[in-house]
């Protein structure tokens, strides 16, 4: 398995986690509605916005987290470019970065990659750059090494 297959496969692995945490939340807090539906108090009201409010957000955290996952469906480690599109990694004089989705810091093989997206600030920066471009990002300056 190429470098990148495996920085997307940890992506894919991340991503799901997340919906599968997402969906745990969301059963438990159907339940807790539910229980207090059961419940004999007139008082039961507020606990059940505050749960209905956090099932909301739960549900778009949900639809975000299974829209990346298609998202990251269409990234090719195949791909080879000249410049830094979807897919790439890229090597810099600082930090390597894998351009997918925000998951942040993925250690594999000695090595720290930072798996961004293209719509991220940095991944704006780095968006069509070739080997030898320069950048500069929170007063750091970049020079990209390698595009893989």
């Amino acid at each position: 398995m190429t470098l990148k297959q495996q920085l997307l496969q940890i992506c894919n692995e991340r991503v799901d986690k997340r919906i599968n945490d997402y969906k745990e939340e969301i059963a438990l807090i159907k339940e807790s509605i539910e229980s207090n539906d059961k419940g004999d108090s007139e008082d039961d009201d507020s606990g059940n916005g505050k749960l209905l409010n956090d099932l909301e957000k739960n549900l778009e955290h949900l639809n975000d987290a299974q829209k990346t996952k298609i998202y990251l469906q269409n990234i090719r480690t195949s791909i080879n470019s000249n410049d830094v599109v979807l897919g790439s990694l890229v090597k810099t004089n600082l930090m390597n970065f894998y351009i997918s989705t925000s998951i942040g810091k993925i250690d594999l093989e000695g090595e720290s990659y930072y798996a961004i997206s293209l719509n991220s600030p940095i991944g704006q920066l780095l968006r069509n750059k070739l080997v030898n471009d320069q950048f500069e990002f929170n007063q750091s300056k970049y020079i990209i090494k390698e595009i893989i």
